[in-house]
C-alpha cells in the first residue's frame, strides 16, 4: 500500500476515533415553547358529567400559562394550574392542582414536573419526573386538541384521550 494511502488512511480511522464519543451521544431534545404554542386560547371539554373548561395564554418570553376548571352537577371539583417553561435543561411542564377553596393538593415547594421528550406534527410529549406516566399534547384541527395520557403496559405504552377540547369562539 503506498505511504500516501496509508498516511490518508490512518488520518481518517483518527477522525472517526476522536467523533466517536460525540456520536454516541444523541443531544438531548430540549423543546421550545413554540412546541405547544397551539393550546393557546380559551377551550372547552365534556368528560362524562365533568365539563372542563381551560386558557392558555400566548406564549411570551420563554413561558407560557394557562388554568383548567373541572365543574360537576355546577360547582367546582377541581382546579389546575400549568406554567410551560423554557429552562437550562429544556421545556417543562409544571402542574399544580387544587380543590374547591384553592386547598392546593401537592406540598408547596413541589408541584408536577414534567419533563419534554419530543415534539412534531401537532404534538408534544412529556413524561413525569419520578412515574411513569407520559401526556401527550395533540393537536387534532385548528379548533380541537387533545390531552392524552400514556401508562407502560406489557412493556410498551398505551395512550388514551384523557380530555378532548374544542376551542371557544
Amino acid at each position: 500500500m503506498p505511504a500516501m494511502t496509508r498516511s490518508y488512511l490512518v488520518l481518517c480511522f483518527s477522525l472517526l476515533i476522536i467523533q466517536l464519543p460525540a456520536l454516541a451521544q444523541s443531544p438531548a431534545k430540549k423543546g421550545s415553547i413554540s412546541d405547544i404554542r397551539f393550546i393557546e386560547g380559551s377551550w372547552k371539554a365534556v368528560a362524562g358529567d365533568r365539563s372542563i373548561d381551560a386558557v392558555w395564554s400566548k406564549p411570551e418570553g420563554e413561558s407560557m400559562v394557562g388554568y383548567v376548571r373541572v365543574m360537576k352537577e355546577g360547582k367546582v371539583v377541581l382546579y389546575e394550574l400549568f406554567a410551560f417553561e423554557q429552562t437550562e435543561q429544556g421545556l417543562v411542564a409544571l402542574v399544580r392542582h387544587f380543590g374547591p377553596g384553592l386547598v392546593s393538593w401537592e406540598e408547596k415547594e413541589n408541584p408536577n414536573h414534567y419533563d419534554f421528550l419530543e415534539a412534531g406534527n401537532g404534538q408534544a410529549l412529556f413524561e413525569k419526573q419520578g412515574e411513569a406516566t407520559r401526556v401527550r399534547y395533540e393537536k387534532r384541527s385548528n379548533d380541537e386538541f387533545a390531552i392524552v395520557v400514556g401508562k407502560q403496559q406489557d412493556g410498551a405504552w398505551v395512550f388514551k384521550d384523557f380530555w378532548k377540547f374544542s376551542r371557544v369562539k
